[in-house]
């Protein structure tokens, strides 16, 4: 499978607990951006995934939106604190899909990357609204190969 990791856009530092902090303006047009450039790009996801936590799902909802793909789907396993063994044993659910998208948080997102690379830790760093395009993964085998790292403001 393709997987896209898209972490979520800019969003509020405080609400009254962290799976409540929502987009800012900013984070609303990142997400727009990322959708138009999936669509753009050829990179419309099959299925989206996003953690339950309110920035996320903004996020997912409104890339979704603007790239044209399906309405992003609520797992909870992509909650901050996702570990990359319980993400790549997740995603075998999803195997019958050729492009998914993940849609969470740092630092889960770039342990993920560096664990899909065999990378040191501090290799990559996830920025908000970056788009990981990795082709050839197989759940849940660890591997992929990186295609691409577009960071939001690169959109």
């Amino acid at each position: 499978m393709e997987l896209l990791i898209i972490r979520h856009a800019a969003a509020e530092g405080f609400a009254t607990d962290d799976a409540s902090r929502v987009l800012t303006s900013k984070g609303r047009d990142q997400s727009c951006r990322v959708g138009e450039f999936l669509k753009l790009n050829d990179l419309v996801p099959d299925v989206t995934l996003t953690s339950p936590y309110a920035r996320a799902c903004k996020t997912a909802e409104v890339f979704c939106q603007s790239s044209g793909a399906d309405k992003p789907v609520i797992e909870p396993w992509l909650g901050c604190g996702m570990r990359p063994e319980k993400a790549m044993s997740e995603l075998t659910a999803y195997g019958d899909f050729g492009r998914v998208a993940i849609c969470g948080h740092n630092p889960d997102f770039t342990y993920l990357c560096e664990w899909l690379l065999g990378s040191q830790a501090g290799g990559i760093h996830v920025r908000k609204a970056s788009i990981i395009h990795f082709s050839n993964v197989r759940p849940p085998a660890q591997g992929g190969y990186m295609e691409m790292m577009v960071p939001v403001t690169a959109i």
